[in-house]
């Protein structure tokens, strides 16, 4: 699933025109999250921002995770 996003999660606002935008993709290329920013400074607040605890929303994040079931 890929979802795209143009609200700028820094300024909090639409972004009107994303073609015209940055934007950062996180995922693998066929499921991820495309989020557009109003500007480049935007886009480097939101990349250096550090969470202090990473969650995993579905699943488990380690490269050698098998599905059971």
């Amino acid at each position: 699933m890929h979802i795209r996003s143009t609200l700028d999660p820094i300024s909090l606002r639409e972004v009107p025109d994303p073609e015209h935008h940055p934007c950062l993709y996180e995922g693998d290329g066929e499921n991820g999250l495309e989020i557009y920013f109003e500007n480049e400074e935007n886009k480097q607040k939101y990349m250096d921002m550090e969470l202090e605890d990473r969650k995993v929303l579905m699943g488990n994040d380690s490269a050698d995770y098998v599905a059971e079931g």
